[in-house]
């Protein structure tokens, strides 16, 4: 596996294992000099935030860190972890960890700029009034690609449904993908992450807003990602398909960046701001309904993806393929076992619907035809 740096947008990229130790050149490129960690308690208890905060050490970099991030973090717990980077004198985020600290470092970042606002009054259509300090993005896991893009995935407790926080200054000025960082991932969220990362890469080829260029990243992104997610799952020292995983991530990041995505997205944002379930699982089990669901009108474009899966070139291949990945990886669940009920199901539905990316969905649903999905699901 070979290392490289590169800088094809606004984005510098180093990938290899043991690249996090270019954690200070990251920071001297940015003539920043307090760096303030953003991470989960899972990823200081395994030894990478000690790791990291070494390294720095090693390079006379003064850190801080907030290591109580979430999954599904919230509007509160981003105002709570913004307010200490401000009293550390933050100049700069490290967001080092899975999706929810990724994507809580952009709202982070904007409020340490603008204090007097909180993170709920920021999405990635308003401009705030300053531009958000510097992140510096260190996956720890491989699946939400938000090392490539301006925006995080928020829960607002309040209006009860999941929003976009971010605007152009939040895309990450580096992201390090370091492999060595993801081998004490354990099985379920390495699958859960995979799944996240093949859905990213699935949903940008149909999505309306897919272009040439989204479709390329998307589709090696599939191939890289079929192969290598067993392994990653069941041999989870394996450093090269550890690689290959952030890699294929990264790449359904810079898709979906590119073209946006679809009902499957909507319908897990839905499930997990009712219920709080795991993203990357609540994806994994509607994933397959709703690829039936749009074959009807992109059948041929999941005929590419089956020919990426190395199966026979055919709809039906493709999503009996993926429900074969979801299950090798036991990864897909009913709905009923995050807690969903019929109860919730039209109320699920609504939040579907409201969320912008079902509006860039190959087919427009009606509430009937999410309602059906999710049903069947439960």
């Amino acid at each position: 596996m070979s290392s490289f740096i590169l800088t094809p947008g606004s984005v510098n990229i180093r990938f290899g294992a043991g690249s996090v130790s270019q954690l200070p050149e990251a920071v001297a490129a940015l003539n920043k000099r307090k760096v303030f960690i953003i991470t989960d308690p899972g990823v200081a208890n395994a030894g990478v935030l000690s790791k990291v905060e070494k390294i720095l050490d090693s390079a006379g970099i003064a850190h801080g860190s907030f290591t109580e991030i979430k999954p599904n973090p919230t509007t509160t717990l981003i105002d709570t972890a913004a307010k200490a980077a401000v009293a550390f004198g933050a100049d700069c985020l490290v967001a080092l960890g899975g999706g929810s600290s990724l994507d809580s470092s952009k709202g982070v970042a904007l409020v340490a700029a603008n204090p007097t606002f909180s993170s709920a009054q920021f999405n990635y259509s308003i401009t705030p009034e300053h531009p958000a300090i510097p992140i510096i993005a260190i996956p720890t896991t491989s699946g939400t690609g938000s090392e490539t893009n301006n925006w995080g995935v928020i829960d607002d407790p309040v209006r009860q449904c999941k929003f976009y926080v971010g605007d152009a200054s939040t895309t990450p000025a580096c992201a390090i993908l370091d492999p060595e960082l993801t081998l004490g991932l354990p099985p379920r969220p390495t699958a859960g992450t995979g799944i996240d990362a093949l859905t990213h890469a699935i949903e940008s080829l149909t999505s309306k807003g897919r272009t040439p260029v989204s479709a390329a990243y998307a589709h090696e992104a599939i191939k890289l990602i079929s192969k290598s997610l067993p392994t990653a799952v069941k041999e989870g020292s394996n450093v090269e398909a550890r690689g290959d995983m952030l890699l294929g991530a990264h790449l359904a990041g810079l898709a979906l960046t590119l073209s946006g995505l679809g009902l499957v997205h909507g319908i897990a944002h839905s499930v997990s701001a009712h219920v709080g379930a795991a993203h990357g699982e609540a994806l994994a089990a509607v994933l397959a309904e709703v690829m039936e669901y749009n074959s009807q009108a992109v059948a041929p474009i999941y005929a590419t993806v089956a020919n990426d899966m190395g199966v026979a070139a055919d709809s039906k291949s493709a999503i009996d393929a993926v429900r074969s990945l979801a299950d090798d990886i036991n990864i897909r669940q009913h709905l009923s076992a995050f807690g969903v009920t019929s109860e919730m199901v039209s109320d699920i539905a609504d939040t579907t619907l409201a969320d912008s990316v079902t509006g860039n969905n190959p087919i427009a649903p009606s509430k009937d035809d999410v309602t059906s999905i999710i049903a069947s699901r439960i």
